[in-house]
C-alpha cells in the first residue's frame, strides 16, 4: 500500500515537473515575441517618426536631425521639447488636407468629375445660434471673409460641380464663382428660413438639359428643399491623346443626374426626415429613367451618422421602421458626439421589439398608410467608402471621423452618394479630430465653415471592366 502511495506521489510530482517545465517553455516563447513586437514596434516607431520628419518642410540637414537626437534623449526637458515642436509642426501640417487614391487602377477611365458637397454656414445661421461659436473669434464668422475662403478653397479642388447648403447669399457666391467659369441654380427654402441650397457647374465642361426643385412642404414634410439637375457633359470624346480626331473613339453623350440637399435637422422627427429622403429618391430615380437610365449623384447635409438607420435605408435601399425609434432614426441622439469612432449594433437582429408609429407618422415616412418597409429602386454606394483613408480619419466602414465640428458637435452627417455606374477615382480626406479640437470650433482661420467640404472624383465606368 505504501508502495503504491510513492509510486502515486512520484506520479504527481513528475506530472507537476512537466507541467512547470511547459509553463516555462511558452513562458519563454511568450518573452520571445514579446521582445520581437517591442522590436518591431521599436523599428516602427522610428520609421513614423522619420516620416514625418521627412514630410516637414525642408530644413538645413542639421536642424532636420537635431530633431530626431532631440526624440531620443531620455531628459523630460528634451521630451517637452519634442513635443511642443510636434504640435507646432502638425499643426502647419496636420491642418492640409491630401487626396487619397483609390486602391485599383483608375488610369484608363475617361471621363470623371470633381464633385464637391459643403455647408457653407449660412449668414442668419451665425446669428441665429450664436451659442455654437461663442468662442470663434468674430472675425472669422464675418462672411466677407468667409466667402473668399470658400470660393479660394473649392477652386483648389478643381472641381466640376459645387452642392452648396446652407446658402443666403448666393448673389455673392455667384458673382465670385462666376469669375471662375461656374454656372449656377439656386432655390431657397420655403416658410420663414432665408436659406437653401445651390448647385453650380463648370460651363465649360457641361449644359443643363433638365432643372426641377422638391419642395417638401408639398408633402407636408416642413420647409426644408432639394434640386435636382441633369447635367450633360460636353465631351472631347472622338480625340485621341493629342487632341486630333480619332477613327476608332466614339462619339459618347455622358448626362446624369445631379442632386442637392439639407435634410431637416430635428432629431426627433425621424418621419419627416424619412420622407424627405424618400421623395428625393424618389424623384432622383424617376429622372434618371427618364433620360435614359443614366448615372445619379445625391449630396448633401442628411443630419444623419453613418451608424444610423437612416444611412442603412440609403446604403441598402430598404428599411423596416418598426424596428426602430422615430427619434432614433437619424442616430443624432442615439449616439453622442464625442468626435470618435462610434461602433454601431444591429439591433434590428438582436430585438424582437417592435415600435409604435402613428398613422400619420407612417405615412409621413412611407407615403402610405399601413406601410412600414421602406424601399427604394437606386443602388447607391457612398463616395468616401469606396477610397481607403487612415484611421485617424475614418471609422470602420470608410466613412469621415467628423464633417462638422462647432461648439455642440463633433461628427458626420454630410455624404456624396452615387449609382453604380460610377466609380471613384480619388477623395480628399478630412481632417483628424485632434486636428479639428486645436480650435474651440469651425470656423477658423483657415476654413470657412462648421462644416467640412467633401470633395471625390467619379469616373464613368463603361469604358473600361469595373475593378
Amino acid at each position: 500500500m505504501r508502495k503504491k502511495q510513492r509510486r502515486q506521489l512520484l506520479e504527481e510530482k513528475s506530472r507537476a515537473a512537466v507541467k512547470r517545465s511547459h509553463t516555462c517553455f511558452e513562458q519563454f516563447h511568450y518573452n520571445k515575441r514579446t521582445k520581437r513586437q517591442k522590436l518591431v514596434s521599436s523599428e516602427t516607431e522610428t520609421k513614423t517618426l522619420t516620416l514625418k520628419a521627412e514630410s516637414l518642410p525642408k530644413l538645413p540637414i542639421s536642424s532636420r536631425f537635431e530633431a530626431i537626437h532631440h526624440c531620443s534623449s531620455s531628459s523630460s526637458s528634451s521630451r517637452a521639447h519634442k513635443k511642443r515642436q510636434n504640435r507646432s509642426n502638425s499643426s502647419c501640417s496636420g491642418a492640409s488636407r491630401k487626396w487619397v487614391f483609390s486602391s485599383y487602377d483608375c488610369s484608363s477611365y475617361e471621363d470623371k468629375v470633381v464633385i464637391v458637397s459643403y455647408n457653407i454656414l449660412g449668414v442668419h445661421n451665425v446669428a441665429k445660434h450664436p451659442n455654437l461659436y461663442l468662442n470663434v473669434p468674430k472675425k472669422f464668422l464675418e462672411w466677407d471673409r468667409r466667402k473668399d475662403l470658400i470660393c479660394e478653397e473649392v477652386n483648389r479642388y478643381n472641381a466640376s460641380i459645387l452642392c452648396f447648403q446652407e446658402v443666403d447669399r448666393f448673389k455673392d457666391l455667384d458673382d465670385l464663382l462666376h469669375k471662375d467659369g461656374f454656372k449656377g441654380v439656386y432655390k431657397v427654402r420655403t416658410g420663414d428660413s432665408c436659406d437653401g441650397c445651390a448647385l453650380f457647374w463648370k460651363e465649360k465642361m457641361f449644359t443643363l438639359l433638365h432643372e426641377e426643385n422638391i419642395e417638401f412642404q408639398d408633402f407636408g414634410l416642413r420647409d426644408n428643399v432639394a434640386q435636382l439637375c441633369v447635367l450633360k457633359m460636353k465631351h472631347k470624346s472622338g480625340s485621341d491623346s493629342h487632341g486630333k480626331p480619332s477613327k476608332t473613339t466614339p462619339m459618347r453623350s455622358r448626362s446624369l443626374v445631379v442632386g442637392n440637399t439639407h435634410v431637416l435637422f430635428n432629431p426627433k422627427r425621424g418621419d419627416i426626415k424619412l420622407g424627405q429622403v424618400r421623395v428625393f429618391l424618389e424623384k432622383a430615380y424617376k429622372l434618371s429613367q427618364e433620360f435614359g437610365s443614366i448615372p445619379v449623384i445625391l449630396i448633401g447635409d442628411f443630419n444623419s451618422l453613418p451608424q444610423s438607420a437612416m444611412y442603412q435605408f440609403l446604403a441598402s435601399s430598404e428599411l423596416n421602421i418598426q424596428f426602430h425609434d422615430r427619434r432614433r432614426i437619424s442616430g443624432q441622439l442615439e449616439y453622442p458626439s464625442q468626435g470618435r469612432e462610434i461602433r454601431a449594433q444591429n439591433k434590428d437582429i438582436a430585438r424582437p421589439l417592435m415600435f409604435t408609429w402613428s398613422e400619420e407618422e407612417l405615412v409621413l415616412a412611407t407615403g402610405n398608410k399601413g406601410v412600414t418597409h421602406l424601399r427604394h429602386k437606386l443602388n447607391l454606394c457612398s463616395a468616401y467608402p469606396g477610397v481607403p483613408g487612415r484611421c485617424i480619419t475614418r471609422d470602420s466602414n470608410g466613412e469621415p471621423l467628423a464633417t462638422s465640428y462647432h461648439s455642440e458637435f463633433i461628427g458626420t452627417v454630410d455624404y456624396i452618394w452615387h449609382t453604380g455606374e460610377l466609380v471613384p477615382v480619388r477623395v480628399l480626406e478630412t481632417l483628424p479630430i485632434d486636428v479639428l479640437r486645436r480650435n474651440a470650433s469651425l470656423p477658423s482661420e483657415r476654413w470657412g465653415s462648421d462644416h467640412l467640404a467633401l470633395a471625390c472624383e467619379l469616373a464613368f465606368a463603361d469604358n473600361q471592366n469595373e475593378p
